[in-house]
């Protein structure tokens, strides 16, 4: 296809995906600033899984948490900037090539999940924890959960999935 896509033939549909991420994520962080106490573990599945309310001013696994704010600044513009050109990738994107469309939407969706808590309170909210016995995953979020899967079937659907070439005739 060649030219211009329509708004009924581009990806942008997709974003109605990344909407009910960001719903979501807000929902669950909404309930848990409501259910639990800062850093006190509730066990889900015993050994495994706690809900843990926490609070990151940093990016992935505290990246830069320990900064004196600047940072808020620097992933605010970054979420903003990196969702704006995924968006207009999707929107240029024809809608049933899901497997661009639905990584770029989750990814969209998560990173404005994000970016609402950066400018409504400073910090994101986390509240799922992963751990075994000693050792535990820094604590996440629906929002995070859908960036990391967004970009892994990305990187995945680009390397083992891509279309081949078609024979010329």
């Amino acid at each position: 296809m060649t030219g211009k896509l329509s708004l009924q033939q581009g990806g942008s549909v997709w974003l109605l995906l990344s909407a009910l991420v960001i719903g979501l994520d807000q929902l669950t962080k909404a309930i848990v600033l409501q259910a639990l106490q800062p850093y006190v573990p509730q066990p889900v599945i015993p050994g495994f899984l706690n809900w843990t309310l926490a609070f990151n001013t940093g990016a992935a696994f505290s990246f830069l948490a320990d900064r004196e704010g600047w940072q808020c600044w620097l992933f605010t513009a970054l979420a903003i900037v990196v969702s704006g050109v995924l968006a207009r990738w999707l929107a240029h994107t024809p809608r049933r090539e899901w497997r661009t469309t639905l990584p770029l939407a989750l990814v969209i969706g998560g990173a404005l999940g994000n970016l609402i808590d950066r400018v409504r309170a400073g910090h994101v909210t986390d509240f799922i924890q992963v751990y075994y016995r000693d050792w535990a995953f820094p604590s996440f979020n629906v929002a995070d959960s859908a960036i990391s899967v967004g970009a892994v079937l990305l990187v995945w659907f680009g390397l083992f999935m891509a279309k081949k070439p078609s024979a010329v005739p």
